[in-house]
């Protein structure tokens, strides 16, 4: 009997293999700017667009809903510090504390330093900051008053020239003549009209004449007179005017 003759034995080296990963497809190269930038970037594109969305989304509902509810909120609280503030109350309108009847039911007022402090980003929590201001200064408690009068930020054409020329008063009582004058110049200067312009600038005339500097107390007297002549202060500038130059000799 023949010998039988072995099957030679073939390997076959792809077995058990993984499939080999399909190839990356490539970019278009006929694609140019925006498209190709896309295509080679859309991963990365698609995080960042996901992530402004969400971003444009808290801003809306920070504008559109956040705030106008803390708005409201802030100008309920502060209406009772300042109906105690015009009944000259300034501790309890700086202070608050008391019990008050509101709409929905008895409660603690806030005073306007709490108003400030909790409200910050409101216009009554800005405004709060002059009040207290204000609530300071009358009451003798002057580098207190500073600090709140500075933290007033607005351009209200009556409160910011008060504001600035509040803070000259602070200084004023202080002994602080030169930045008395400082703010005083500022306030008159800040929406420049015929009501806060010259009384500032007879409030830093009057603190030039406490420096004895008469030469810059005329010219200031001198001013109101020639641009504010209908002014109470351009009508009692003459009297001003004759006492600083009999003053300083002049």
């Amino acid at each position: 009997m023949a010998d039988l003759k072995e099957e030679p034995t073939v390997e076959n080296n792809d077995i058990n293999q993984a499939e080999p990963a399909a190839p990356k497809k490539a970019i278009d190269p006929s694609l140019e700017g925006v498209q190709f930038f896309y295509e080679k970037n859309k991963k990365a594109i698609t995080y960042i667009g996901g992530g402004l969305a969400i971003l444009i989304a808290a801003l809306c509902y920070y504008k559109l809903y956040y705030m106008p509810e803390k708005e409201g909120e802030a100008a309920n609280e502060i209406f009772w510090a300042q109906s105690y503030f015009e009944r000259d109350s300034f501790n309890l309108a700086l202070k608050g504390g008391v019990r008050v009847m509101a709409p929905e039911g008895p409660k603690q007022m806030l005073g306007f330093e709490q108003v400030a402090e909790e409200y910050s980003m409101t216009k009554s929590g800005n405004l709060a900051n002059f009040c207290a201001g204000i609530c300071l200064l009358r009451t003798g408690k002057y580098e207190q008053g500073i600090e709140f009068l500075q933290k007033y930020d607005g351009d209200d054409k009556v409160v910011a020239p008060l504001a600035l020329g509040a803070i000259g008063d602070c200084h004023l009582e202080l002994n602080q003549l030169d930045d008395a004058v400082k703010y005083y110049l500022k306030a008159s200067e800040k929406g420049h009209n015929s009501f806060t312009t010259p009384h500032f600038l007879k409030k830093a005339g009057f603190a030039y004449e406490q420096q004895a500097n008469y030469s810059k107390a005329l010219e200031t007297y001198e001013r109101i007179k020639k641009e504010f002549p209908s002014s109470n202060e351009g009508k009692e500038a003459d009297r001003s005017i004759a006492k600083v130059k009999a003053l300083g000799n002049i």
